[in-house]
């Protein structure tokens, strides 16, 4: 069983050699930021920023472009941006509905590696509860 509350380890596996870095949305558990650190990745919470969970929609865009993040969401309202604007360059849309932290957690974790290829050749991924979907 999984444990988020085990540190971020920086000699784990190949996280000096992963490049992806993500900003996640205030609606995401903080503690998924954890998992995803421990797993090697470069990750920014909304909780993190000086308006946490205030921060705007446009406040994380503009994160995303200046510092090369994919933005991990469940907000449908950045798929308008993203198809009309181009704004963020990457998307990452969570559609699982509600789900318990555990549940998303082993979600998220089980397909850890197929987002991460997914991202590498789609600029918008959406995870459901039993695929990773690439969008053109």
């Amino acid at each position: 069983m999984f444990d988020v509350r085990v540190p971020y380890n920086q000699s784990k596996g190949d996280a000096k050699n992963r490049r992806m870095k993500f900003i996640l949305d205030a609606q995401l558990p903080y503690t998924l930021k954890l998992l995803l650190r421990r797993e090697g990745f470069d990750v920014v919470h909304t909780d993190d920023l000086p308006h946490r969970e205030r921060t705007t929609d446009d406040e994380i865009r503009t994160i995303s472009i200046s510092d090369h993040r994919v933005v991990v969401t469940k907000d449908v309202d950045f798929l308008d941006s993203f198809y009309f604007k181009g704004v963020p360059q990457k998307l990452l849309l969570i559609t699982t509905g509600n789900i318990s932290n555990k549940d998303l957690f082993i979600l998220v974790q089980n397909n850890l590696s197929n987002i991460e290829k997914m991202l590498g050749d789609f600029n918008f991924i959406e995870l459901n509860n039993s695929e990773v979907i690439g969008h053109e």
